[in-house]
């Protein structure tokens, strides 16, 4: 994992470089909005035959094959999890690591997306290295400010698994509206990483 880490650290540095050029930020006053009721932390498993891995999620979303994400095509095992109730989306994206899709290639990848296309609203990035209980490394990213995601994140094995994920609401972005919400989802979104397992053998793609 050492090369893993040592990549890693290089992404980590150019995110810093970019954010301090975009960091300007002024606390104000926070508005008033109401009360949600936010429903009891209970999980499910994700463990279908023909997907490489499982996962736990809410017991209030749903998960349902993904088509189309962003202007690339859907691979076989992308899926989203919706949360209806809060309006919110979990896209989740895997590859596998080989000469198609090289390592460097795919963490290189998630780094642009987590931060050059929300670089000039975002207040901030903090980008986290991650080591999982199941023994998978990558990187988590926060973002500050009105961006259309605040949670971004991937895992990998370095050697076979590559998994992507991201929290979207299908609403305006607002940090103050949205903020206990996306609290509420990011423990969701942390369950999932502590609870993904990649397959022994890769399912066939379809």
């Amino acid at each position: 994992m050492s090369k893993f880490f040592q990549f890693l650290f290089l992404i980590v540095a150019g995110c810093w470089l970019l954010v301090s050029c975009n960091s300007n930020y002024t606390a104000g006053k926070k508005k008033g909005y109401f009360k949600i009721d936010f429903p009891g932390k209970k999980y499910q498993k994700f463990d279908k035959p023909e997907y490489p891995y499982t996962f736990e999620y809410p017991v209030y979303a749903s998960v349902i094959k993904d088509s189309t994400f962003f202007d690339d095509k859907a691979g076989d095992w992308w899926i989203n999890i919706d949360v209806p109730q809060f309006a919110g989306r979990i896209y989740v994206s895997y590859k596998e690591i080989g000469s198609q899709n090289k390592f460097d290639s795919l963490v290189n990848d998630a780094y642009k997306m987590a931060t050059k296309q929300h670089i000039n609203i975002s207040t901030g990035i903090t980008d986290s290295l991650m080591q999982t209980p199941n023994g998978y490394g990558g990187l988590y990213y926060d973002l500050g400010g009105n961006t259309a995601t605040a949670n971004q994140f991937f895992l990998t094995d370095s050697v076979k698994h590559f998994l992507r994920g991201a929290l979207y609401f299908d609403a305006t972005p607002n940090t103050d509206s949205l903020g206990i919400v996306n609290d509420f989802l990011k423990k969701d979104l942390q369950h999932l990483i502590n609870t993904l397992k990649w397959k022994s053998v890769l399912p066939a793609s379809k």
